[in-house]
């Protein structure tokens, strides 16, 4: 009798930690980072109890907890809960709750803390992933014909690449035609994206950052017109873990962060964009306020290298497809604007092309010159575009084909050095190259 009793007790624990590990939909993914706190997300299948603990790795007998949150129908069934007990320099091991069951992955579940070196050290090494345009396929809603979305593998080549966070630039999940329209069909294509098997791993240990381009943001080329953007603002924010959104307060979702001694500037290149068809006005991408709060937080920034990500490219000469080439006038402003506040160490990071490229914009030997990276694309139909038209570009760093980026930035707080790694969706290396944060000042102030 008392067997029967175990093995009862035994089926009914295993049955019960079966259905906890379905009430899962994606994650739990790790978002932003800083010395004393770090966010944590997770997406159930319905309304569920949720919670993390977690634990200095190195002091595993002293447990924390986050709060509990139930998760709700209206808000995607997500949760994003603060681990707020956390030291800085730290390494962590956090577990995830579901109705009151412990969730079982075949992959660590940690986060980190960032280090406070001020004062102390110089900076730590840093090491991020960058990439765009990640379509998954769904096959009621994609085009008729060939799959457009490739090489889900890439995200566990990422993962293997170990880096401190990623930084999602743009077109990061595919709105189709049945979904721009609700915030049903909003809610669905970022949950379908989300739950893609091959990109838990790299979700669950590495943190994210993001920012948006028109397939995330609503129709393809969408602009500032689009009727439901408020909505595609809400969703993206439930579905990623910036530290902060809108700090221009007009909308959309400008916002900064800073990892080590790096600082990163979030551009939204659609909230308040002009037709690329309507030339009766004035004509503009991001705006004079958000332009404005750039430049300034450029200015106050002391970051040797001060990363902008925006949705599409900025120094390319080729005044074709979404580039800013197409918008002369507001280019020629920040570009300006840049220079006269002799802001150093400036690097654009963007996607949206479906290749990979590395410009470079040298005006005269007085001024440093200014690069602009586009990483692009994940999983999206790739191309060899030349871009025959763009001046600036390095002909050595084209990549037609899948493919993401590591950069990392090392050596002593004086003299760091930035290191671009491109790489397949295998991994392998396909071109690397070193910049110098003393050859990103004005003349006068390099060593």
């Amino acid at each position: 009798m008392k067997n029967t009793l175990f093995f009862v007790a035994l089926l009914l624990i295993n049955s019960y930690e079966a259905f906890t590990q379905d009430l899962v939909q994606s994650g739990p993914m790790v978002g932003y980072s800083t010395m004393r706190e770090a966010l944590l997300w997770v997406q159930t299948t319905t309304s569920a109890e949720v919670y993390f603990e977690y634990f200095d790795k190195e002091n595993p007998s002293e447990r924390f907890k986050t709060e509990k949150y139930t998760t709700q129908s209206k808000y995607g069934f997500v949760a994003k809960l603060i681990a707020d007990q956390i030291m800085p320099g730290k390494k962590y091991t956090y577990e995830l709750y579901v109705n009151g069951g412990k969730i079982q992955r075949g992959y660590p579940m940690e986060f980190q803390s960032q280090t406070l070196w001020q004062w102390r050290t110089d900076p730590p090494e840093v090491s991020f992933a960058i990439g765009s345009c990640n379509y998954v396929n769904e096959e009621p809603f994609d085009r008729p014909g060939k799959s457009y979305g490739s090489d889900f593998e890439i995200f566990e080549s990422i993962y293997q690449k170990r880096p401190d966070f990623m930084l999602w630039l743009g077109d990061n999940t595919y709105l189709r035609e049945a979904d721009w329209n609700s915030r049903t069909g909003v809610l669905h294509r970022y949950t379908h994206t989300r739950s893609l098997p091959q990109l838990q791993a790299l979700l669950a240990s590495t943190h994210h950052y993001a920012i948006w381009d028109d397939h995330d943001y609503g129709p393809d080329n969408a602009d500032s017109s689009f009727w439901l953007k408020e909505t595609t603002s809400e969703v993206f924010k439930l579905f990623w873990g910036n530290p902060n959104y809108d700090i221009i307060d007009k909308g959309g979702i400008t916002g900064s962060f800073q990892w080590a001694d790096l600082q990163f500037f979030l551009l939204d290149n659609r909230y308040f964009r002009t037709s690329n068809k309507n030339f009766t006005g004035k004509r503009e991408i991001l705006g004079k306020t958000q332009i404005d709060w750039l430049i300034n937080a450029l200015a106050s920034s002391n970051a040797p290298f001060k990363f902008v990500a925006i949705g599409g490219q900025v120094l390319s000469t080729e005044a074709d497809y979404e580039n800013y080439a197409t918008f002369p006038k507001e280019r020629r402003y920040l570009l300006d604007k840049i220079r006269e506040a002799r802001i150093e160490g400036v690097i654009f990071l963007d996607g949206d092309r479906h290749h990979t490229v590395l410009s470079r914009m040298q005006e005269s030997g007085e001024v440093y010159p200014l690069y602009d990276l586009t990483c692009s694309s994940l999983t999206s139909g790739a191309n060899s575009n030349k871009e025959e038209l763009n001046t600036f570009k390095l002909e050595e760093t084209l990549v037609g084909e899948n493919n993401f980026g590591i950069l990392s930035v090392s050596g002593p707080r004086t003299d760091r050095v930035l290191s671009i790694k491109i790489f397949d969706t295998n991994g392998k290396e396909l071109w690397s190259k070193d910049i110098k944060a003393q050859d990103l000042k004005y003349k006068k102030n390099r060593n």
